[in-house]
């Protein structure tokens, strides 16, 4: 029998991505809530799961495992066909796509949600930053809509990959942050991502992660604020 694992999460946060990929593989859970606005990311009991202060972690059988794209590959790799096996000639092509995705595309959208992490208060170094980033954003989203097009198994392909549930979460924030420039780029343009979220959004486990985080009933093809926050 499985054992349950605990998801530490926030609504629409990172760990989104950790609960869909839970929810589609059919593993048995308990969402534990951090609360962010009381900074529990930052308490010692959470510390101690992941000293970064970050969600999300995954306590498993194993020990507790954080960063995105980690719990996806172990939970894959132990669980569910959703990469390449190890001995798949896809299996390289595969994880350079998801560690791009977890290295570069989310790690440049934390510094365009919150560029006082990396500037300091000054507004002026804020806005510059941002303006490079969504140039820098934008051509990483030109390049997956081509990948995504190019007719791989393993992203957008006939079956759910853990690739395509760590970037409709990804478009999802593109398109609601940050709030004063929500919508600052077209995903319409961009076919095959498009098509993909609404593919996501049609199945059972993005329902039920819309539900449980309270982010409406068009999570990936109408984004809109979680409600609570």
């Amino acid at each position: 029998m499985t054992q349950r694992y605990r998801l530490h999460y926030a609504p629409d946060n990172a760990s989104l991505i950790v609960r869909l990929t839970l929810e589609e593989m059919g593993l048995p859970y308990d969402a534990v809530l951090v609360d962010r606005s009381a900074s529990a990311q930052k308490s010692a009991p959470y510390l101690a799961l992941n000293p970064h202060g970050r969600i999300p972690v995954l306590e498993t059988p194993d020990g507790a495992i954080f960063e995105t794209g980690a719990i996806q590959l172990w939970l894959a790799d132990r669980h569910a066909a959703m990469i390449p096996a190890l001995a798949h000639p896809d299996r390289g092509d595969a994880l350079k796509w998801l560690f791009f995705l977890s290295n570069t595309l989310h790690a440049e959208l934390r510094m365009l949600f919150y560029p006082e992490l990396y500037t300091g208060p000054d507004l002026t170094h804020h806005a510059a930053l941002r303006r490079g980033l969504r140039a820098s954003l934008a051509a990483h989203l030109e390049r997956l809509d081509a990948v995504a097009g190019a007719g791989h198994a393993w992203f957008n392909g006939d079956n759910v990959s853990v690739l395509d549930l760590y970037l409709v979460a990804c478009l999802r924030w593109i398109a609601l942050y940050p709030r004063d420039t929500a919508g600052w780029w077209d995903r319409k343009a961009a076919l095959h991502l498009d098509a993909l979220c609404a593919r996501i959004e049609a199945r059972p486990a993005a329902a039920r992660c819309a539900r449980a985080e309270g982010l409406g009933e068009r999570p990936f093809t109408a984004p809109d604020y979680p409600n609570p926050p």
